[in-house]
């Protein structure tokens, strides 16, 4: 029998919306500067010749230069999508496999394999508050915990605990609270 739980990467609504905002605004950014250096309205709607290069136009080309690196990284994130992969496992052959994509390079897939009878326990983690946390653990019997759960937007407590119920009994382990 096999348990396989797929984990949602970077790929989220709320990703594109934040990568395409910071990268326009990043992009008006520069463009006003620069149109307040070369005297050219490069935005058709407002007029930036009208601010001084130093210091209006200068501190704008430099926040819209940090604003296109982190809106280009944004969607370099979502294109690759960082943090997918998949929580397999095998009890034919007792092994657990834990999946997810990195960053390219040398660890651009993340492949993690333990044995089955290695597990204690499922570890749940629920923190409420102005930063929600909730997580399910993996917990080995050399007390290692390794995260299940998508980073980023937590599931709702009927998921986590439908999650780790199903887990847990598929496992026939117990279920910890952290």
């Amino acid at each position: 029998m096999v348990y396989k739980n797929w984990i949602q990467g970077s790929r989220r609504l709320s990703n594109y919306w934040w990568a395409t905002v910071i990268f326009l605004g990043g992009l008006g950014f520069v463009l006003s500067g620069l149109s307040s250096y070369f005297k050219i309205n490069f935005i058709p709607f407002a007029r930036p010749v009208d601010l001084l290069f130093i210091p209006q136009g200068i501190v704008m080309t430099f926040y819209g230069t940090i604003g296109l690196c982190i809106g280009t990284f944004l969607w370099l994130t979502i294109i690759w999508d960082i943090g997918s992969g998949y929580n397999e496992f095998n009890k034919n052959n007792g092994q657990i496999y834990i999946f997810r994509k990195g960053f390219p390079g040398k660890n651009r897939q993340i492949s993690l394999k333990y044995k089955l009878e290695e597990v204690q326990s499922i570890l749940i983690d629920i923190q409420e508050g102005f930063n929600p946390k909730r997580q399910i653990y993996l917990k080995f019997k050399n007390q290692m915990e390794i995260p299940l759960t998508r980073v980023g937007q937590p599931l709702s407590l009927g998921e986590i605990e439908n999650q780790a119920i199903e887990l847990a009994k598929f496992l026939g382990v117990i279920i910890e609270n952290k």
